[in-house]
């Protein structure tokens, strides 16, 4: 193939679709955060090798480079999208910013859902346990009194934990100062 013919192959004439695909590469990889460095790892750890300096042709060479169908496949897996997604219209797609906090909006959702099956977890158990507590206190007040004793100095040891500066205060029975 002449140097003419690989220009007009990577020039104006290709397909629509290799324009969309290389600003939509350039969108998902500054979404993130990466340089061309890092996306040429990513997709190398995904199987579909190429290397920093073809990643920067395809986003901003002139004439850009074009993707061939293994980089295409690499891209769609690096970046969780779809081969559609990948080659469709960037223009439909939010600006960088907006795309980043809905990634990140996404990300906290589910940290939150987590954490809040963890606290429920956590609130099932306490009941648990309160109720076993209750039932020892129920049998007479020298249990409740063993029961309310031992919470007192429970609660006690972990406060002095978290403000270990405070303990001395607290084992002279005078609340700190700022209190």
């Amino acid at each position: 193939m002449s140097g003419e013919e690989g220009a007009e192959r990577a020039g104006p004439s290709r397909p629509v679709p290799e324009d969309h695909a290389a600003a939509r590469i350039k969108l998902e990889r500054e979404i993130r955060g990466w340089s061309t460095v890092k996306l040429a790892e990513e997709m190398a750890a995904a199987g579909h090798p190429i290397n920093q300096a073809a990643i920067w042709r395809i986003e901003s060479g002139k004439p850009r480079r074009r993707v061939n169908l293994d980089e295409a496949l690499g891209f769609c897996k690096v970046f969780g999208i779809t081969m559609q997604d990948l080659i469709g219209p960037p223009g439909k797609l939010a600006t960088p910013r907006i795309r980043q906090l809905v990634h990140e909006y996404v990300q906290m959702t589910l940290e939150y859902r987590q954490l809040r099956a963890a606290i429920d977890r956590n609130q099932m158990h306490l009941h648990e346990i309160q109720t076993e507590l209750d039932a020892y206190g129920d049998k007479g007040p020298e249990q409740r009194g063993q029961v309310d004793e031992l919470l007192r100095l429970e609660e006690r040891a972990a406060m002095e934990s978290l403000h270990p500066s405070r303990a001395h205060l607290r084992n002279q029975g005078q609340p700190p100062a700022s209190e």
